[in-house]
């Protein structure tokens, strides 16, 4: 939405039509490269973002990836003590039950 520079009564009197005419054609033609060239560093400045944030999230993902692997590794394990402790211990009742019945 750009924005027309208008000038006061007074200076188009003092000076004339045609160089405030002038005078405003400029201001305006500045502002639109003022805009484009803030809009296309904008854009720039945008990508190089996008592309960190890809890279970032890139490498977050390959960390928690290994981070669920290590902990699933670790889960395992644990399950194999839980279950071996169990095992020694019901075979343990069992032979203790076995002795007091026979």
């Amino acid at each position: 939405m750009p924005i027309t520079a208008k000038l006061s009564k007074k200076f188009y009197d003092r000076f004339g039509d045609d160089i405030a005419g002038e005078l405003v054609d400029w201001f305006n033609s500045v502002d639109t490269t003022y805009r484009t060239d803030l809009r296309e560093l904008n854009e720039r400045n945008f990508e190089r973002f996008d592309g960190r944030l890809e890279q970032r999230l890139a490498q977050m993902a390959g960390m928690l990836h290994t981070e669920i692997g290590e902990t699933r590794v670790s889960l395992i394990k644990w399950m194999f003590v839980f279950w071996t402790g169990m095992t020694v211990t019901n075979v343990g009742i069992m032979f203790a039950l076995a002795r007091l019945v026979g």
